[in-house]
């Protein structure tokens, strides 16, 4: 048994009094998931923080800006036959700047899409499950 972790966003934008959330198409497994990556993967000693930071922009083009941090999720995952824990640590952000045009090749689509959406879009549990987590902390009803 192996053990992962990783951190990433769900980051929201407010254009007049509407709201719009940043999803993803993952490129290998297709799934629309919040942007997300390994922890020091790239960086070493990288915090949670700066991994959700980077990973939301390399995948997606965006900037965003933490606003709180959401309960992380665990879930399992098999990987040629080995079994990982992976856990998440995702954070609520604010859209800064930047254009979903821009983001890389894992994501073959990226998608700024109204609230009411979100939750069909979303594939997998663990997404949904951070969603929940999001829409009490923005106060959302709908």
């Amino acid at each position: 048994m192996k053990f992962e972790f990783s951190a990433g966003g769900v980051v929201y934008k407010k254009d007049d009094s509407k709201m719009s959330i940043l999803v993803a198409q993952h490129s290998q497994h297709h799934g629309w998931v919040f942007p997300k990556g390994i922890i020091g993967d790239r960086h070493k000693r990288e915090s949670k923080e700066e991994t959700a930071l980077r990973e939301v922009e390399e995948e997606t083009g965006i900037k965003g800006k933490i606003i709180e941090s959401l309960q992380p999720v665990t879930y399992w995952y098999n990987l040629k036959g080995e079994k990982i824990k992976k856990t998440v640590y995702y954070f609520l952000m604010s859209f800064v700047s930047g254009d979903i045009k821009g983001h890389d090749y894992e994501m073959e689509d990226v998608k700024w899409l109204p609230i009411e959406e979100v939750k069909n879009k979303l594939t997998y549990k663990s997404d949904k499950e951070v969603w929940t987590q999001a829409v009490k902390i923005l106060n959302l009803k709908f």
